[in-house]
């Protein structure tokens, strides 16, 4: 069952580490640390994505930056509270962990395959230059009756196929990790950069129910 359910939710990414351990939680005595890589795009520009790891992984001790990292493991999520609000915080849970001497080829540095839900109504949209876009919020179901909350954008086609999908409709999608930062108003005169992570769909299958 658990096996199965790991299925559901795939991703391999591969890039340098760029920060230090940073302490997250612990769970039955084991410790969990973030640590940031660089995935490079194709394009290339470059991703920073969190990876939460196990200590008993990995050396958490060591400093590590500069070093090539491949991984597989799930893209998860879990709401952070944040004085009166919820912020859902994103990562990708390390199964995997090897270190190489060299990185791979862009294209094969960042994949994921999530099979899961649609559980809001997607928003779909133009660019001032005329491109579509549609954003998707799909939850993927996990061991023990959790799930996990996925932000993923489609563009182009994709977009203009998803802007009809149907909350509680059946998705499949194939895709990449992506970060993208973006500029939050926190008052009249206060902005803060922050980092959004999401998936960047390249195909999609829907289902209806």
């Amino acid at each position: 069952m658990v096996d199965k359910v790991i299925e559901n939710n795939r991703v391999s990414v591969a890039g340098e580490i760029v920060s230090e351990f940073r302490y997250s939680h612990e769970v039955f005595g084991e410790g969990f640390y973030l640590v940031d890589i660089a995935v490079n795009r194709l394009s290339e520009l470059v991703d920073i994505i969190p990876l939460m790891v196990s200590e008993r992984l990995v050396d958490v001790t060591e400093d590590c930056r500069g070093q090539l990292v491949e991984v597989a493991g799930q893209f998860r999520s879990y709401n952070r509270h944040e004085g009166t609000k919820n912020r859902l915080v994103l990562s990708i849970f390390v199964r995997e962990w090897m270190f190489v001497d060299e990185n791979l080829e862009s294209g094969r540095t960042n994949q994921i395959f999530l099979d899961g839900f649609i559980c809001k109504a997607p928003i779909y949209r133009k660019t001032p230059l005329g491109r579509e876009i549609a954003d998707l919020l799909v939850a993927v179901n996990r061991p023990y009756g959790k799930s996990d909350y996925i932000p993923c954008i489609a563009w182009g086609r994709n977009a203009r196929y998803a802007q009809s999908f149907q909350v509680g409709g059946r998705i499949q999608i194939w895709g990449r990790v992506q970060s993208r930062e973006y500029v939050k108003k926190i008052s009249e005169e206060e902005t803060r950069k922050q980092i959004a992570y999401e998936v960047s769909v390249s195909k999609l299958e829907y289902y209806d129910q």
